[in-house]
């Protein structure tokens, strides 16, 4: 039995993905099980309650996406835009303050206090588990996190970030020191 609940089909992903599929690249897969792993980590802590599936699966989708999409390495307020745009263009009636509060609030470094506090802090601490490469645990065990990494492999994710750190930064160390200066909240 596993310890976490593994979907490793999500049409709701998917389809929120295909738009972006040309912009990501060959960085599709690896953002793709990012958002996967992510996405997992989150509705385990939201005890998997498919109300909140929705808005989880689709902050994910766009959380990192300005990265492609904008070629930003300030990403948050790109991707933000672009979810919000979305919401209202294809009428998914998702509430677009939790929207933007999941993707803005994502790399917050202490825990988020407000509004939606639940879920936001739900996506917070799934994307420091997967940016962590499971170094940081959030009491999630190391046996699920290498099962949620088996069923969703890293395909070169965290290396597409240190490339496009150096590409739309002129070097690693510059463009990690934007990036860390554009999405890091305290």
């Amino acid at each position: 039995m596993p310890s976490i609940e593994i979907k490793r089909d999500r049409p709701r992903i998917d389809q929120l993905l295909a738009r972006y599929q040309a912009a990501i690249g060959d960085d599709f897969p690896g953002y793709r099980n990012h958002v996967y792993r992510t996405t997992t980590y989150a509705m385990h802590f939201l005890n998997n309650a498919a109300e909140y599936e929705p808005i989880v699966e689709t902050a994910f989708a766009y959380h990192d996406i300005g990265l492609w999409t904008d070629r930003e390495l300030a990403y948050l307020e790109p991707s933000e835009t672009l979810a919000l745009a979305d919401n209202e263009t294809y009428g998914w009636g998702l509430d677009p303050d939790l929207l933007r509060g999941a993707i803005h609030w994502h790399h917050k470094i202490f825990p988020y206090r407000g509004a939606h506090q639940r879920v936001i802090e739900a996506c917070r601490k799934a994307d420091w588990i997967d940016a962590s490469k499971g170094l940081v645990k959030k009491g999630i065990s190391e046996g699920a996190i290498a099962e949620v990494e088996a069923a969703f492999p890293n395909l070169g994710f965290h290396d597409s970030l240190l490339r496009l750190a150096k590409d739309y930064g002129g070097s690693t160390l510059i463009g990690g020191i934007r990036v860390t200066r554009g999405i890091v909240k305290w």
